[in-house]
């Protein structure tokens, strides 16, 4: 369990909001650098701002890609994840095609998931896999899991935030069971607070995507 200080290092500091400003995403790296959060996690077009502003920092810039259905064809995933490589993003949050999962189409999930990780890993990024597990059967999940596995992912990831629920420490618990030791796990999506995120990372969790990372450190402090 980690020490009250480093709960940050575990942090994706996120801000995803459709109608997030400049001001905002600023905001949102200089609390990352205050509080050395593992990163920040953004909408593809605030990379290059938050790459400048972490420039020189212990702070990696995380992005999105086929965000937040998943429904984007392979391709256009790929060039999404090589554009935001190149305005300095270093990882990359995608999501998988559920329609395709739910379809039991799972060379296309594959494909899918591989055109991403390719691609991320020949610029050097790593790849969270987002399966979005408030959508899926738990045989659904532990397929998907898999799948990102043998794909070559770095991380599965439960939700985007904008399905219909969040993290749970049950789905976070199967997640790491599915995967083993190896692979990271980010549980993402509903984590408020200190607890909460003791609990998801008690589950077998490495990283934590919430938008509450500092009440969160300062909870760990107090």
């Amino acid at each position: 369990m980690p020490q009250d200080g480093n709960i940050a290092r575990y942090i994706d500091h996120t801000l995803l909001k459709a109608d997030a400003t400049q001001d905002q995403i600023a905001q949102l790296c200089y609390e990352a650098r205050t509080h050395h959060f593992a990163s920040v996690c953004v909408n593809p077009t605030h990379v290059r701002l938050c790459a400048q502003l972490l420039k020189g920092s212990d702070v990696k810039v995380c992005t999105v890609v086929g965000f937040p259905l998943g429904a984007t064809p392979p391709a256009v995933k790929a060039y999404e994840t090589q554009q935001t490589i190149r305005d300095g993003a270093t990882e990359i949050d995608m999501v998988i095609n559920v329609g395709a999962l739910k379809s039991r189409d799972y060379r296309a999930v594959s494909e899918d998931i591989a055109s991403v990780v390719r691609t991320a890993h020949a610029g050097n990024a790593l790849v969270k896999v987002i399966i979005e597990a408030a959508l899926l059967t738990d045989e659904e999940k532990v397929i998907a899991c898999q799948l990102s596995k043998a794909a070559g992912a770095d991380y599965v990831k439960t939700s985007t935030g904008f399905g219909p629920g969040g993290a749970t420490v049950e789905d976070v618990a199967l997640m790491r069971r599915v995967v083993g030791p190896d692979l990271g796990v980010k549980a993402a999506g509903g984590v408020r607070n200190y607890a909460d995120t003791q609990a998801m990372i008690a589950a077998g969790a490495t990283r934590v995507g919430a938008s509450a990372g500092v009440a969160i450190v300062s909870e760990a402090r107090r």
